[in-house]
């Protein structure tokens, strides 16, 4: 397909808009609603940047200690419930002695008068564990669960997590299964979904059993989450404390300041050395940090000084990616092929390079995302998002935004083109 002049300045317009709102976030009205879309400043940051909570939680109106079940099933309440916020920068343990969890988590985005008990009220609560049909009605409710345990079964050599309801529980099941055959039932925490599992026969007696899981500690996961809901207490707040950035705030602004001034020195070189493949370079670099911005302030995903150090591998590679495309144009031009003829080869012969190297960090990243936490998980997330974005800038716009240039007979000049690179091609 013949590019268009248009789409450089089409894909100049998407970098301009993306830069405003992950700078400044934008309110859309919608009649009587609105739209907001976050920006850096309602970003939510972690506790070696803002500091947070650290708080102790206890059985409220239980004359006994926990039991270690419990304790994991009240561990994995909190866990979820962090999940659901995007809350990775979080460390929740659990005091067996005495019968405690300890949570320490970063401020709300929003947070103005960081008061700990307003911060830490919603995660004590009993979670709601449902079992719904795929057209969400509420089939069971969890506290109607006894007991769920994670086995190995024997005879399929499987992973399985057990059930066994009260009597008004194993009715309202059996009702359920009846329905259901070949169909899903699913199983929420809140609004999450945990688990979904296809229902192969009606099942009665008040026992159930779900295969089919990959370890036992993921069949434990599940065990402990179902577990959640037949929970006999809440949590309520012993004690707490405000937690003071490790490194604070002021590293952050210098961060900023130094991502700001290298951005610029990096552009200055792309443009003294690669001339228009450099500026189209600095566009490509723009999208791309400021989707990483936007892909962690929609989802308000918590931004730690390890995600930050994230993001800045994530623009070396990007940069990285247009050199490798620019020096191969520039040897493609120095071999005589025509301006077209040479963008074309350049994108072509780089992107195995690019591909290469963005693909083993892409594993990385997706490995760290499955087994990290914590600030990790940071880490993992803005690289596994930077090399999307390195993607989707680097390359297919790039290409997109050059080929539209070179349309325009002015700028279809070689010395535009060629870099000041002396290495020549055998």
């Amino acid at each position: 397909m013949k590019t268009k002049r248009p789409v450089f300045f089409l894909i100049l317009l998407i970098a301009l808009i993306m830069s405003y709102v992950a700078v400044f976030g934008v309110t859309i009205p919608l009649g009587s609603r609105e739209l907001k879309i976050p920006g850096t400043p309602d970003m939510r940051y972690g506790i070696d940047i803002r500091g947070g909570v650290d708080a102790v939680f206890q059985p409220a109106d239980l004359k006994r200690k926990p039991t270690s079940d419990e304790l994991e099933a009240a561990r994995s309440i909190i866990e979820t419930r962090l999940d659901q916020k995007n809350i990775l920068d979080r460390d929740v343990t659990i005091d067996k002695d005495n019968g405690n969890i300890l949570v320490r988590f970063p401020w709300k985005a929003e947070e103005k008068d960081f008061d700990p008990e307003k911060a830490m009220s919603e995660l004590g609560q009993t979670a709601l564990l449902t079992f719904k049909d795929e057209s969400g009605n509420v089939l069971v409710e969890g506290s109607h669960v006894k007991k769920s345990a994670a086995e190995r079964d024997e005879k399929n050599n499987q992973y399985v997590v057990t059930l066994n309801f009260d009597d008004q529980g194993a009715k309202l099941f059996s009702d359920a299964t009846g329905k259901l055959v070949g169909k899903n039932i699913n199983i929420y925490m809140d609004n999450t979904l945990i688990e979904s599992a296809q229902v192969k026969e009606q099942i009665s007696g008040g026992e159930a059993m779900i295969d089919g899981l990959k370890s036992l500690d993921a069949a434990k996961e599940l065990s402990d989450k179902i577990n959640s809901g037949a929970l006999p207490f809440s949590m309520i707040t012993k004690n707490h404390s405000t937690i003071s950035p490790t490194l604070g705030a002021g590293a952050l602004n210098v961060m900023v300041k130094a991502g700001v001034i290298d951005f610029i020195f990096i552009c200055l070189l792309l443009l003294l050395y690669y001339r228009l493949p450099g500026f189209v370079a600095c566009i490509s670099l723009l999208i791309q940090i400021a989707g990483q911005l936007l892909a962690l302030s929609i989802p308000q995903i918590t931004l730690t000084l390890t995600g930050i150090a994230g993001v800045i591998l994530s623009i070396g590679m990007g940069v990285d990616a247009n050199v490798i495309v620019s020096e191969r144009i520039n040897e493609e031009i120095k071999s005589g092929k025509t301006i077209q003829a040479a963008i074309s080869a350049g994108f072509k012969n780089a992107f195995s390079s690019v591909f290469d190297g963005n693909i083993t960090v892409l594993i990385v990243a997706i490995i760290l995302m499955i087994f990290g936490s914590g600030s990790l998980l940071s880490f993992a997330y803005t690289l596994l998002t930077g090399i999307i974005f390195n993607f989707v800038a680097g390359v297919t716009a790039s290409r997109l935004m050059i080929r539209s240039l070179s349309k325009f007979k002015f700028l279809s000049k070689p010395w535009l083109y060629n870099c000041m690179s002396r290495r020549v091609t055998l």
